[in-house]
């Protein structure tokens, strides 16, 4: 039987662009084999978050497990007991709102330097960091009380104190690094998790995000992180012979965030032609969107979304609901 390869390409959708006479990046951007090996198109609901999203694509269901703690499955981090993840990610504190900060890697590889050297701020609560890419991390810890929620990134909002021993641990990181620093959100334990749709049990996932494998991880796919872009195409590849394969590119994403239209465009281009190089012969593939991130302000839009398949099921111009999309791709590989 053959297996389905389901390719997201994370905050594709976007806003139409001024500096590209009203286009979106995609929408100028040269893809060749993505549009002709994937002819049908149709829409699905978007989701404000790639969790949201992901978790109600492969089950039909929303996730009650906050982001954190699924990043943490995604990062093999103990989160038992009394324990509660936090996701931290780069900001800086201005006038008292946090401005969410993206695109200096080197910059938040000297800040994460500083977040190994104060973590003993945090000792008493056992705490564990696992970072990951530009900058951001996963925080572990003991923690038994009821966190207070901040702003949750991509979107600037009012500071809100976060618990003391935190707060000291992010002030001592601002210090020193001219004010960078990091700021946590999507914090929480794990909750209970809806299966995945029956046939997707042998699912294995690749991304460099621990968002993605963590969604994967709760639903007991197989996992592989993979920090570099073209690095993961031969994975998937290799996979894709005995297994179905999702195949995560949130590198999309990113340059939305840091309001980069040109970097979206080539990052879209060189997806194309990894496509074209590694899955010119693959018979079942889906490309999908989870949300926009617009390069115009550098947040995500809730929006429909477009998605592109060789499975001749969907038809053209159609519009599914997110979590009928699945099942109409396993009834049809039956």
């Amino acid at each position: 039987m053959e297996h389905t390869l389901f390719v997201l390409l994370d905050g594709m959708e976007d806003d139409p662009n001024p500096a590209l006479g009203g286009r979106k990046p995609y929408e100028a951007a040269r893809l060749p084999f993505m549009r002709s090996k994937c002819p049908h198109l149709n829409y699905t609901s978007g989701r404000g978050y790639t969790q949201l999203f992901l978790n109600e694509f492969w089950t039909g269901h929303p996730p009650e497990t906050p982001r954190a703690a699924l990043e943490a499955a995604g990062l093999s981090m103990d989160v038992s007991g009394d324990r509660q993840a936090f996701r931290m990610s780069p900001a800086r504190i201005v006038d008292g709102e946090v401005v969410w900060a993206y695109g200096d890697d080197d910059e938040a590889m000297r800040m994460n330097e500083s977040m190994r050297k104060h973590l003993d701020i945090l000792s008493a609560r056992k705490p564990e960091i696992r970072f990951f890419v530009h900058g951001r991390s996963v925080l572990t810890m003991e923690c038994k009380e009821n966190v207070p929620v901040g702003p949750q990134a991509p979107v600037d909002g009012p500071y809100v104190t976060p618990l003391p021993d935190l707060e000291e641990f992010i002030n001592a990181v601002a210090d020193e690094n001219d004010g960078l620093t990091v700021y946590p959100w999507g914090v929480g334990r794990p909750k209970s998790t809806y299966p995945c749709y029956k046939g997707l049990e042998d699912l294995h996932a690749v991304s460099n995000s621990p968002t993605a494998l963590g969604v994967a991880a709760t639903l007991g796919h197989h996992i592989t992180f993979e920090e570099d872009l073209g690095s993961r195409f031969p994975i998937a590849k290799r996979l894709l012979a005995e297994h179905d394969v999702f195949l995560h590119l949130d590198e999309v994403d990113e340059y939305s965030h840091q309001k980069d239209h040109m970097k979206k465009i080539a990052v879209l281009e060189r997806i194309d032609s990894l496509m074209a190089e590694y899955f010119s012969d693959a018979g079942r593939i889906i490309l999908f969107v989870d949300h926009g991130t617009s390069c115009v302000t550098g947040e995500h839009i809730l929006m429909d979304v477009p998605f592109r398949t060789n499975i001749e099921c969907f038809g053209d111009g159609n519009r599914f609901a997110t979590g009928e999309v699945v099942p109409m791709i396993l009834e049809d590989k039956e």
